[in-house]
């Protein structure tokens, strides 16, 4: 099985539900958790994980936070959404499982699963 990634926000409890399966499902270092926003990715990273994320950089935005709503964006590109996500990284959608091939989003957790399932 490949490392898996779990990209985290303790604040979000879907995020919360998503490592708590993981924790019951997979051993410790069968998958890393990333706080993205104490270590945000990068430009290059948001890119590659919206590429490996069904939906790409549309799925990857939080449209209904504040931020994203305040940039007042109309019908913008991948390009513009990515730029959002990382000056903002609180923009990004979460919780999101990435095994490297292909990412999913944790909403609703047990959507994760899948990936457990392919490997």
């Amino acid at each position: 099985m490949p490392m898996l990634k779990l990209y985290h926000n303790p604040r979000c409890s879907k995020s919360r539900e998503t490592l708590a399966l993981l924790e019951s499902r997979l051993r410790s270092d069968e998958f890393e958790t990333i706080r993205y926003l104490d270590t945000p990715l990068s430009r290059e990273q948001l890119s590659a994980l919206a590429a490996r994320l069904e939906g790409g950089a549309k799925a990857l935005t939080r449209e209904n936070e504040s931020d994203w709503k305040a940039l007042a964006l109309e019908e913008p590109d991948d390009a513009r959404r990515l730029d959002a996500i990382a000056a903002t990284p609180r923009l990004m959608q979460r919780p999101i499982l990435d095994d490297g091939k292909r990412a999913i989003i944790g909403r609703p957790p047990q959507d994760v699963l899948a990936l457990l399932d392919d490997a």
